[in-house]
């Protein structure tokens, strides 16, 4: 008993230490090529990041540079601990978390998985089956890492792998917050040694006697079956051997877990609830219809995929109904080619993110690099640069506030989803898999293989596209749920009105037991359509499968199960809340503060909405921060019976919340009036790469690169000027906005020699309303563009820079990086800039 409140103790205090460590702030992925780092540059890059307002790193030792080899530290090393240290330390100093992968690369593996650990791969040739290695091996492995990637349905696999970390880490006292596991992508494992056993024991039957029916594609009876129980087993073992020995160890040393189960064959939920940090991925880029965000041509959604927030809400549902406080993404990887991402491009992923309900967000990322390294310096393959040699570094720290005031909010405040939807997960078990390995992997690229085609993705998309509130739930998930006085659901933290089957074939009996057991409480359950056709199990003969059937019609007769084919309806007959955001083409997520109002955060991420009445739930008064403006504080919002008034431009977000005043009932109206600025423009070119251009006069707006054969390679600052006068009825008005127009990329504006703020994302607007005068207006303008034009040059002259090893540097379609092939991407001020007003 001593032990166990000694243990208890110890790993209370572990976790509230980790806790302690700033999460309202962005955290970057940092990934240290070779381990060929040294204490001083580690500082240095330390103190850009906590400059920059970055919450903590998460170090990645990756592959080696060429003509570094001879610096590169060997992964778990004593040299390399120290380094480990070091960075914890200086962490610690500069209130910086660190994060750190149980492992080098991706996925685990290293050089003591033995080929009898390593991954394996089962197919059937002539009704038997062929067992062979995988032989894949640690993906961009630094040294020391390099080896075999461990079978994740061993019965000891893990466990042994971690045993190099518990002699590493034995007696240290400066170790890192959290470990991390990277999306599965243990490319064709399908099996381990002891299956055949495994499965028996859990199925009831021999696997061998069936692979007829395992590999049937003409739809033989039974074959959908087989399949369920193959799968089943693969996801049962996946969770027992792989997540929980994994997050068992964490708990046991004192580090939180951050795990990323997508790309799996288990289960999403029941994976990512084993956490302490679900974490999803926002990779490539969402086709938001925001008027001029730019989206990269080159990448390849034929290949890749785009964003999907159902997807992102399986990391999200998991801590919610766990009462988990963080939700993480991997954020911002291959957002647009190299040299190529604008912070403009950045915030509406960010923002999609946060209506799928996470709250930690990682960019994708930064890499160590020399100091005296000549620019670019060192790069990750497949991510935008967030560091110190990025071209928005000097504005970084805008993006960063932003995220923190946001991320404040969030983590700061519960789920108020009301709707609870099952994963019938066993309907994707039954049909042939497109995934390698024949099995189905639940990967954030092809969302439409597993999600989005089937019954339960269409009726996520409605659910989303309608405005309700919802997280997934599991069949192991079921049994953890409560009913509360009111008939509601619980789980953690959270409250849920319904539960709801979406249309589905196979359910397990014991997911039907827990159903009964809700049902005879008094929760209110929802079956879609029609209720499920058969009971999981191959080994259930007619007798079970008729037994199955009786007790569903059992289940029909309580009071509060019903079957529909009009789930709003009967959504809404049971408490559940439907938003008109949605309606009005708004993005959203509805959270409880912890005085128990009501807290939204909103984003325009299309082009339909710009401002107007807007109907809500609640009928007290409502309130808005514009989280993008640190200086904004809470302001009342109009209202006219059941609606606010509402401003949200395209590309804008807000959060919105109870308040106890609103501004009464007049409505006020967006700037609709407009006086174009223009006149002769003075161009001076201040600070960048490869020289400075020569100064200009612009009678109208235009690319640098249409100046000059050297602004047309340049990348960095300049400024412009413009005098001019403001009309009486401008002046006059109460309301006042800068509009800049089109923006390439960044531009930090000054009035009369005062500045008024510096405008990074779309629409590019700043208020101005007191800072006018009738006569000699000045107006300055200083644009930071992207590096990519320098890089066209750059990559003709000294293509030197692309020097490591492994896959060494690709374009966003994994070809070799050559930027001599651009054309070259507009840059500056392009207007038409103008002042909005009423």
């Amino acid at each position: 008993m001593r032990l166990i409140l000694f243990l208890l103790l110890f790993l209370n205090g572990a976790l509230a230490n980790a806790q302690a460590i700033s999460t309202s702030k962005p955290w970057t992925f940092w990934w240290w090529m070779g381990s060929a780092v040294n204490k001083k540059d580690i500082t240095v890059q330390l103190e850009y990041f906590q400059k920059s307002g970055v919450g903590g790193v998460h170090i990645i030792p990756i592959y080696e540079v060429k003509g570094y080899e001879s610096q590169s530290v060997p992964f778990l090393t004593p040299q390399w601990l120290d380094l480990v240290q070091h960075t914890v330390r200086e962490g610690k100093r500069l209130d910086l978390g660190v994060d750190l992968t149980t492992g080098t690369g991706w996925p685990f593996g290293g050089p003591n998985v033995t080929p009898e650990l390593g991954a394996k791969n089962m197919t059937v040739k002539n009704n038997e089956l062929s067992i062979q290695p995988t032989k894949q091996k640690v993906k961009r492995a630094a040294p020391g890492g390099e080896g075999l990637v461990l079978d994740p349905f061993h019965a000891t696999a893990m466990s042994r792998y971690l045993t190099r970390f518990d002699s590493a880490f034995a007696r240290k006292k400066d170790l890192p917050r959290s470990m991390y596991n990277d999306s599965y992508e243990a490319y064709g494992a399908n099996w381990t040694d002891d299956f055949l056993e495994e499965f028996k024991k859990r199925r009831g039957y021999e696997l061998g006697e069936n692979l007829a029916l395992l590999t049937d594609s003409t739809g033989k009876a039974g074959s959908e079956l087989v399949r369920i129980d193959y799968h089943q087993t693969l996801s049962e073992l996946l969770r027992e051997r792989y997540a929980k020995p994994w997050t068992d160890w964490n708990t046991k040393h004192g580090f939180l877990t951050r795990y990323q189960a997508h790309g799996s064959p288990g289960n999403l939920l029941d994976l990512y609830d084993a956490a302490d940090i679900p974490e999803t991925e926002s990779f490539g880029t969402s086709r938001f219809s925001i008027p001029g965000l730019r989206i990269d041509p080159d990448y390849s959604i034929d290949q890749f995929g785009t964003p999907d927030p159902l997807a992102m809400k399986f990391a999200s549902s998991a801590a919610h109904f766990s009462g988990k406080k963080l939700v993480s993404s991997e954020t911002g990887t291959w957002l647009a080619n190299h040299f190529k991402v604008s912070l403009s491009q950045v915030k509406p992923q960010i923002d999609e993110l946060f209506t799928a309900g996470i709250n930690h967000i990682f960019y994708h990322g930064s890499t160590y690099s020399p100091v005296q390294e000549p620019y670019p310096g060192w790069l990750f393959y497949a991510s935008t640069n967030f560091g110190s040699t990025s071209h928005f570094a000097e504005h970084f720290s805008l993006l960063n506030k932003y995220v923190q005031r946001c991320q404040e909010l969030l983590q700061n405040s519960k789920s108020d989803n009301d709707v609870l939807v099952y994963f019938p997960i066993h309907d994707l078990w039954a049909t042939k898999a497109k995934s390698s390995g024949n099995v189905h992997l639940l990967e954030v690229h092809h969302v439409d293989r597993w999600l989005l085609d089937l019954p339960f993705g269409k009726l996520t998309q409605q659910l989303w596209k309608k405005g309700f509130g919802f997280d997934y739930v599991s069949d192991l998930q079921l049994s953890r749920l409560k009913l509360d006085g009111n008939g509601n659901l619980t789980s953690g933290n959270a409250v849920y009105k319904s539960l709801i089957i979406p249309v589905s074939t196979y359910m397990p009996e014991e997911t039907l037991n827990e159903l009964q057991r809700l049902a005879a409480k008094g929760a209110k359950i929802i079956f879609q359509n029609h209720f499920p056709e058969k009971a999981t199990g191959y080994s259930t003969g007619p007798e079970k499968q008729s037994s199955f059937l009786d007790e569903l019609t059992k289940l029909k007769k309580e009071k509060n199960v019903r079957v529909s084919d009009d789930f709003e309806k009967e959504l809404i007959a049971s408490g559940a809340l439907r938003e008109s955001f949605a309606e009005e083409g708004l993005t959203f997520i509805r959270k409880k503060t912890q005085d128990n109002k009501r807290l939204y955060f909103v984003a325009n991420l299309g082009d339909h909405f710009k401002e107007g009445w807007v109907k809500v739930n609640i009928t007290g008064a409502f309130e808005k921060l514009d989280a993008l403006d640190e200086e904004a504080s809470w302001e009342p919002l109009s209202r006219n019976g059941s609606s606010i008034y509402l401003k949200l431009l395209p590309g804008q977000s807000c959060f919105l919340r109870e308040s106890v005043k609103d501004a009464g009932p007049e409505q006020h109206s967006i700037a609709n009036k407009e006086l174009e600025i223009k006149g002769n423009w003075n161009l001076q070119f201040l600070k960048g790469r490869p020289s400075i251009p020569a100064t200009a006069n612009l009678n109208e707006l235009k690319t640098w690169t249409s100046l000059s054969d050297s602004a047309v390679y340049f990348s960095g600052t300049a400024r412009y000027e413009i005098h001019f006068d403001c009309p009486d009825n401008v002046l006059k008005s109460g309301l006042k906005i800068l509009d800049l127009g089109d923006v390439r990329e960044v531009a930090a504006v000054k009035l009369n020699g005062k500045p008024i703020g510096t405008a990074w994302s779309i629409p590019f607007q700043l208020s101005i309303s007191d800072k006018l005068k009738a006569k000699d207006n000045v107006l300055e303008i200083e644009v930071t563009n992207l590096s990519a034009n320098y890089m066209r040059l750059r990559d003709t002259q000294k293509p030197d820079w692309k020097k490591f090893h492994d896959i060494n540097i690709v374009d966003i379609t994994y070809k070799k990086f050559d930027a001599t092939k651009w054309e070259p991407m507009p840059s500056g001020l392009l207007g038409p800039v103008k002042i909005l007003f009423r």
